[in-house]
């Protein structure tokens, strides 16, 4: 007769099968986190040189992508062919790479651009103007010598050391022979690539030096291994070919897409919108719509609450059914939140972010909150738009446009007014670690953005129009797509005119053309929303005092101070 279980056996029985339960998960996790075996680094002595050189430490990770026994084609960019008494200099980067079984290695031959070259500094390919009509010409960029592709297709690694000036965090950020070196990659890497316009192959890029690639080429959400002077990526083909068909640099209109030969790059590019294709059992297949979406932000205060209003409307008016995203900090009250939401914003609470560089009470203290449209993670792209622009025209189109991509502004500089922005995480994090190190021409997010993305692509000046006329007549061209209203705003001054016009240092950025635009998207809004857009009793005195002042200075040609204001505004303060 078999013994009963004893009743302490019994009452543990449960828990003992529980922990049983619980400790599979463990198991397996345990186990999917094992160490792959090396395919190409085996033998004691290669391990040993592993230890003393991180250089392998990247060439296991890669090594670990192919096939065991599969040959690796390697490209040396910037890399001598010469003896080195480092392992982690040019020659000695050679010669570790021909000591590795199943690689070849190739010298990637290029002519230099010189820093003695006046005709190929930074200047010549980001100018201050050109000729964006086309009236004496087509722009042209200088040329920056590639090598012969043709020579080197088929490549399974591109290996480059990168150019890093004299050891400054400012220094070689505009530097054209960085430049150079990281598109003479990203093309190797392209056409090592690309199979046939729809198909592609993977092919790794790996930048040797302790500034890295150039963050507008090579994007840090493919970044597989940074250790020291060593970067490591995994370039997602379809942006990286986006990038090598955009002109050189602002020296020429950045077209929406790009083609080469028979490629229907507009289609390619689109093709993430609405991507439809057969599997090899002919199944049809689609690609999820990725999100676009345009972005403002309004932090500190509340004076441009009529702005964002406007904008949305503008926005609407042209007939665009994307996303409008609008960040806001605590400044924004719950009766101004509701407003927004009305004329048409999704809002995302933020804490604002200051200027490093920015003296305390200034205009600009809290202008890096800009940086946190890198944080609209659910967006493939973001079109961002300060809240003092208005959109005349449909620009659904320039979502085409690779990051970063803007209108001029002076200089080699862009407006960072608006701008085709892609949302990442790293980059973000980037962006705030290089905040405290790159400083700002003038202490806010344009000068800031400016010294990061230093290769920029030149959207046309009428998808940014600037208000702001030095010469000629004061009328904004027909074909404008955005107004940007620089100077006093149109909701600060009376419907009558352009209060520009009222003081001396502020005649170029008057415009009655401009003027009249704005008000006709103020006449199509909800008359609940044009209360938000009313006038302050502060700033009503400011317009009578600025009247009077120009009607006693008498040499104000322009003679607005004589028109009769019939605003009915200025008899209903806000406050």
């Amino acid at each position: 007769m078999a013994s009963k279980p004893s009743s302490s056996s019994s009452k543990h029985r449960p828990f003992i099968i529980f922990l049983i339960i619980i400790s599979l998960p463990l198991i397996f996790l345990t186990l999917s986190f094992k160490q792959k075996p090396n395919k190409f680094i085996t033998t004691p002595k290669i391990l040993q040189m592993e230890n003393q050189n991180p250089f392998l430490t990247w060439f296991n990770i890669i090594a670990n992508e192919f096939k065991k026994g599969q040959k690796i084609k390697i490209g040396l960019v910037n890399i001598g062919d010469f003896a080195s008494t480092s392992s982690t200099g040019p020659g000695g980067v050679c010669k570790v790479l021909r000591g590795l079984a199943n690689t070849e290695t190739v010298t990637v031959k290029f002519d230099r651009i010189m820093p003695d070259d006046g005709n190929r500094t930074w200047k010549e390919f980001f100018p201050e103007w050109i000729d964006e009509d086309k009236k004496w010409g087509t722009p042209r960029c200088p040329e920056i010598p590639m090598p012969r592709f043709e020579d080197y297709r088929g490549l399974d690694v591109v290996v480059a050391r990168v150019p890093c000036g004299n050891g400054t965090e400012k220094e070689g950020i505009r530097d054209v022979f960085r430049l150079q070196v990281n598109l003479v990659v990203a093309n190797l890497a392209v056409e090592s690539s690309w199979v046939n316009p729809d198909i592609h192959r993977n092919v790794y890029v790996v930048f040797i030096g302790y500034c890295g690639p150039m963050v507008e080429i090579f994007r840090c959400d493919d970044l597989m291994m940074h250790r020291g002077e060593y970067w490591v990526y995994k370039p997602d083909m379809s942006r990286l070919k986006q990038k090598v068909l955009m002109p050189l640099g602002t020296c020429q209109i950045a077209p929406p897409f790009a083609k080469t030969g028979k490629e229907r790059w507009r289609n390619f590019i689109m093709s993430h919108s609405k991507l439809q294709f057969l599997n090899n059992n002919n199944a049809t297949i689609f690609l999820p719509r990725p999100r676009y979406a345009y972005a403002t932000i309004l932090h500190s205060s509340e004076s441009y609450i009529c702005g964002a209003i406007s904008l949305a409307q503008s926005i609407r008016l042209t007939g665009s059914t994307k996303d409008l995203i609008l960040l806001a900090d605590d400044s924004i009250s719950f009766n101004s939140t509701l407003a927004l939401r009305a004329a048409g914003w999704k809002i995302k609470r933020i804490h604002r972010i200051r200027s490093p560089f920015s003296r305390k009470g200034t205009y600009n203290e809290w202008n890096y909150s800009k940086l946190r449209i890198w944080q609209l993670f659910e967006y493939e792209k973001v079109i961002f738009i300060d809240a003092d622009l208005l959109v005349l025209r449909n620009i659904d189109h320039f979502f085409t446009y690779p990051e970063l991509s803007a209108s001029a502004n002076n200089k080699f500089l862009f407006n960072s007014g608006v701008m085709v922005v892609e949302p990442s995480a790293c980059l973000f994090e980037d962006l705030m670690l290089k905040s405290f190190k790159l400083e700002s021409y003038n202490n806010g997010d344009q000068g800031f953005l400016n010294e990061y993305f230093t290769w920029w692509h030149r959207m046309p000046a009428k998808l940014n129009f600037l208000k702001n006329f030095e010469h000629g007549k004061h009328e904004i061209p027909d074909n404008v797509f955005a107004v940007h209203y620089l100077g006093l705003k149109p909701w600060m001054c009376y419907r009558d005119y352009d209060c520009n016009w009222d003081l001396l240092h502020h005649h170029r950025f008057s415009s009655d053309s401009a003027h009249r635009k704005w008000w006709q998207v103020y006449d199509s809004m909800p008359l609940e929303l044009q209360t938000y857009c009313g006038l302050t009793r502060k700033m009503g005195e400011k317009l009578k005092l600025l009247r009077e002042r120009a009607r006693n200075y008498g040499d104000f040609p322009d003679g607005h101070w004589k028109i009769e204001v019939k605003d009915p505004r200025q008899y209903h303060y806000v406050d």
